[in-house]
């Protein structure tokens, strides 16, 4: 019997080598995340030498399919990198509406802030994301919160010239 597991570990870990949860969360390899998931449950919520997570990365790189997974493996939505940051701000930071979606709908804290104050909010209203500021604001985003220069996501979206968005949080 403990060849087999020996065997089976081999196996996997030969299949998954030379690629980490990272890069594959990264890349979009769901195999590989999987297979580094049945060797350690726990590689879901580790964090690289910037404080990313496997979520984080995989967010910010548009694999919706990896989020999933590791949402229904239970990685911390709400983990934060170095700079304070969390997978919804990377998602209101680069646009995709159906992963913003997606965390919310798993427990991700739509008022949280990064180190310089900012909310995902802010971030969606600063790069012009008017989809995702309307789902924030569905769900229950606070408008009023403001980052270290004392600038709300009203601020940021006026001063950006995204002027839908900055009637919407008018």
């Amino acid at each position: 019997m403990k060849q087999i597991i020996f065997i089976l570990i081999l196996i996997i870990t030969t299949t998954t080598s030379g690629q980490s949860i990272f890069e594959a969360s990264r890349s979009g390899d769901l195999e590989k995340v999987k297979a580094i998931y049945t060797l350690n449950n726990n590689a879901i919520n580790t964090t690289d030498s910037k404080g990313f997570t496997p979520l984080i990365l995989a967010v910010y790189n548009n694999n919706p399919k990896i989020v999933a997974f590791l949402l229904e493996k239970e990685s911390n939505v709400n983990a934060k990198d170095l700079s304070g940051n969390t997978a919804l701000m990377g998602v209101c930071f680069k646009g995709y509406t159906d992963i913003a979606k997606t965390l919310i709908k798993n427990g991700a804290n739509v008022n949280l802030q990064n180190y310089n104050g900012a909310t995902a909010l802010i971030y969606a209203s600063t790069f012009g994301h008017l989809e995702i500021v309307k789902y924030l604001l569905d769900n229950n985003a606070d408008k009023n919160l403001k980052d270290n220069r004392g600038n709300t996501a009203l601020k940021h979206a006026e001063m950006q010239g995204n002027t839908e968005i900055a009637m919407l949080l008018k």
